[in-house]
């Protein structure tokens, strides 16, 4: 083919760039279109593999959001979001958490996910390695590879509640690392870092002159006793929350981060030229959450979620699989399949495949979050309701 030639000059004019070619697919959308072909077809398919909440925005914020739009509040914000809701952020910051953040510190994003693509534009540069649990929540790698940086994914087992820990960073730190990004409720895992980890994380962190993202999106989906923050172990903290998961607003895209005061320039200035700003009408609605008549839905929600929880991890402990620490937040169990009498024990692809056509139950294999062991580790969604849980634990009951 001549260098000339039509076709040859199109394929250089479309050449992917090379970053791409480190960023995977999410392998868990295989096992749901397979789940949804079977749906088409009449099956009737329990899915246990979803990441959101099976609840959505509740009629107080629906019915703030259908006001925006009729008082004609649809046009750009401001790039840090409204300055309303940026104040009632923080007032539940102090009335929920018992924690004073100044609202010029919150920027609202166009959810947790560009909160964490303009944390790591801001901080991450070519040839940077930043250091994240594994497993973890797949998305967090591929943002730190967008901007040139190399996530390094650092075995975290049970006996450090699979986080990441001051120990790693003896570990693991070298002169290439430039700072750690972790997740408390963590995504597969549903467990949180105690205050006791964090604060020692994080002052292991500083101490070398790193910086410190820390995803707290599930952090209102917590049971037991109220977590802390990381946000009380210092104003250097770059925290990431969303409305998506304890809010229930998933499609809206809207979340939020909280940066120390300093980089609230910098963020602002690529929010502007990224995202303009945040979805208008979804900030107008969010506005709602902070009612007494929402928080009151979203606390009932929670206990329901807890409920579900206190039944799937006996459940699924009485069948074979290991789950060696309790999720504490989320709506996840990550669950250890290789004790299972059963012949696809050593390969949770397979398993997640045969679970799925067999028992017409979907959930996730372990390979979308890591490299620690991912084929003896399948995740579990209790964002369903609790009969539909009851359900699915009768058929691995059979399967099994």
């Amino acid at each position: 083919m001549s260098s000339n030639d039509p076709g040859n000059k199109l394929a250089r004019a479309l050449q992917v760039a090379g970053r791409v070619d480190a960023i995977e697919p999410f392998r868990v959308m295989e096992m749901v279109k397979a789940a949804a072909a079977m749906t088409r077809a009449g099956r009737d398919v329990i899915s246990m593999s979803v990441g959101e909440p099976d609840f959505t925005a509740p009629d107080v914020v629906a019915r703030a959001a259908m006001a925006a739009i009729q008082a004609g509040s649809t046009q750009y914000t401001e790039s840090l979001g409204l300055p309303a809701l940026r104040e009632a952020i923080s007032g539940w910051y102090a009335g929920h958490w018992g924690q004073d953040v100044d609202p010029r510190r919150i920027v609202i994003t166009a959810g947790a996910s560009a909160g964490l693509l303009l944390a790591c534009a801001a901080l991450v540069d070519n040839g940077d390695e930043v250091l994240m649990p594994d497993p973890c929540y797949p998305c967090n790698r591929h943002f730190v590879t967008s901007f040139g940086g190399k996530p390094v994914l650092v075995p975290s087992g049970p006996e450090s509640r699979y986080q990441l820990t001051a120990d790693h960073l003896e570990r693991h730190w070298n002169e290439r690392t430039r700072g750690v990004i972790v997740a408390s409720p963590s995504n597969p895992t549903g467990t949180a870092m105690t205050a006791a980890q964090s604060e020692a994380l994080l002052a292991g962190v500083r101490a070398r002159g790193g910086f410190a993202i820390v995803d707290e999106i599930y952090q209102g989906l917590s049971y037991g006793e109220r977590p802390t923050s990381a946000l009380a172990f210092g104003d250097d903290i770059i925290t990431v929350n969303s409305f998506s998961k304890y809010f229930s607003m998933t499609g809206w895209r809207l979340g939020w981060l909280v940066v120390p005061e300093a980089l609230v320039p910098t963020v602002e200035k690529l929010a502007q030229n990224l995202f303009i700003c945040a979805p208008t009408i979804a900030q107008h609605a969010a506005l709602a959450c902070f009612t007494p008549e929402a928080i009151e839905i979203f606390e009932g929600r929670r206990l329901e979620f807890q409920r579900r929880r206190d039944f799937l991890v006996p459940a699924l402990r009485g069948l074979g699989f290991q789950v060696p620490v309790l999720p504490d937040g989320a709506f996840y169990v990550y669950a250890d399949i290789s004790g299972l009498a059963h012949p696809d024990a050593g390969d949770s692809t397979a398993f997640g495949m045969t679970v799925l056509k067999d028992a017409e139950v979907a959930i996730v294999p372990g390979d979308d979050f890591g490299f620690a062991a991912p084929k003896r580790h399948v995740r579990f969604s209790y964002a369903a309701k609790y009969e539909r849980i009851e359900q699915a634990v009768e058929r691995l009951a059979k399967l099994l």
